[in-house]
């Protein structure tokens, strides 16, 4: 089955950012320049603790008072949606009680988002990248592509949020052909190079290979670009041996990207925990945003039990 990305995932008519409060100013400053380059509405969401309770002289029990949070949420997301109008960005902002993955995920059954954009914490001591691991939730079902900005992420405004180089991280595996199709329609909208990296465990290298030279494989990780797409944007391929997430985030910096585009079949909560996955390592370590593609998305492109190349053992496109 062709790969088939929805036109609002490479340029969004409408972006939720899912915010914290205090609000990532850093994750805001990209979300809000994603909006005013695409003309698009931003949402600022958020949801808060339904769980809060408190002592009362009389009854023992006060009940928390929803309404009240509301509004006092609303209030402190009121400065963002201002400065979101004053760049001429219609914002508005939305607050739910509840869990703030549960309530993201739902709030995509009621309108028509086209890309979340969020922030991370740095790991803490067990490796979460948020508490409550909000960001691996949304990560790893959100129906729409998510914009993650890490905390080693580069403050955007020196390059005034431009997007000229993007690093997609691919395998030949047939889901990759969908990641690899969204990063190329990502590159088109930007007029940005598109660099594809496959990354080769030094120990399967032979295995790998099966006999094809370096140059054959990078030719074939060109061949997974839309033809519609060939004369459109600049791409390069680089197969190298090594470590995926080190060749990954090594790139990132040497090519100077300014976004990583991922597959996260891999986005699990045991690696969530334990920080063993290739996707977590990247979100805390990589100096640009982070935008992927959860592993509903691409097993609704039909990759769901997909079968690896037989020459293939471990491509870093697939986490």
């Amino acid at each position: 089955m062709a790969a088939v990305c929805k036109p609002g995932w490479s340029k969004p008519s409408t972006i939720l950012f899912a915010s914290e409060i205090p609000a990532n100013e850093k994750a805001f400053g990209f979300a809000l320049a994603q909006a005013a380059e695409f003309g698009a509405d931003l949402i600022l969401f958020h949801s808060y603790d339904t769980l809060v309770v408190a002592a009362s002289e009389t009854s023992g029990i006060h009940y928390y008072d929803y309404a009240a949070a509301a509004r006092t949420e609303l209030k402190l997301l009121e400065p963002l949606a201002q400065r979101a109008r004053e760049a001429g960005v219609h914002c508005e902002v939305v607050v739910r009680p509840g869990l703030a993955a549960d309530q993201i995920l739902g709030f995509l059954h009621e309108r028509e988002i086209d890309r979340i954009v969020m922030g991370t914490h740095s790991p803490g001591p067990i490796g979460k990248l948020l508490v409550g691991s909000v960001a691996e939730a949304v990560l790893r079902t959100s129906r729409v592509p998510v914009y993650i900005v890490g905390p080693d992420v580069v403050d955007g405004t020196y390059r005034q949020f431009a997007t000229r180089t993007i690093l997609c991280a691919v395998s030949l595996l047939e889901s990759s052909y969908m990641v690899v199709r969204f990063a190329a329609e990502l590159a088109a909208q930007h007029n940005a190079r598109l660099i594809l990296q496959h990354v080769i465990k030094p120990q399967e290298r032979a295995e790998v290979l099966a006999g094809r030279s370096i140059d054959q494989m990078e030719s074939d990780l060109l061949g997974m670009v839309p033809p519609e797409l060939h004369d459109a944007i600049k791409v390069q391929a680089i197969v190298v041996p090594g470590d995926p997430t080190e060749e990954l985030l090594y790139q990132g910096r040497a090519q100077q990207a300014d976004l990583l585009v991922l597959g996260a079949q891999g986005a699990s909560a045991f690696a969530a925990v334990t920080r063993h996955g290739i996707v977590y390592k990247v979100l805390a370590h990589s100096h640009c945003p982070v935008i992927t593609l959860s592993p509903v998305v691409l097993a609704e492109c039909a990759s769901k039990g997909e079968k690896a190349h037989p020459r293939e053992v471990f491509l870093a496109g697939v986490f």
